[in-house]
């Protein structure tokens, strides 16, 4: 079961130039397995569209299943955020990238993502499909 980051998704609905292929890809590969995304994925998809019921129209023809975001992630992200303060982070509130490597955590699951740093860093036992 694998978690796919926005970044992935956003690289094959934008066709974008340097990661389009290994994104496409990287979705095709992962054969039988259930790819997710949850609701901090698909609230930083809505932007890419013009209209929220778009993103609901791409993902009724997508492979991505919808998975709750688990109570029991809240604790994995609240640690994340506290320690991302105390390196000097700044930002005031956690970031959405707390809450998908919490949730990958709590249901131990994969990341399928191109944008490994935070998830390496607050979410080492986190496994990761990456470049």
């Amino acid at each position: 079961m694998i978690l796919v980051d926005t970044n992935v998704i956003l690289d094959v609905i934008n066709r974008d130039e340097k990661w389009f292929d290994w994104s496409a890809q990287m979705i095709r590969e992962q054969g039988d397995s259930e790819l997710f995304i949850n609701v901090v994925i698909y609230t930083e998809l809505i932007p890419a569209f013009r209209e929220a019921d778009e993103v609901r129209g791409f993902l009724r023809k997508s492979p991505f299943l919808r998975k709750p975001l688990p109570f029991a992630a809240a604790a994995p992200a609240a640690r994340a955020f506290k320690e991302y303060r105390s390196r000097g982070g700044v930002k005031t509130a956690p970031l959405p990238d707390f809450f998908i490597g919490a949730h990958a955590e709590a249901d131990g699951l994969k990341i399928l993502t191109r944008d490994t740093k935070r998830y390496r860093m607050y979410f080492p036992e986190v496994s990761l499909i990456c470049p």
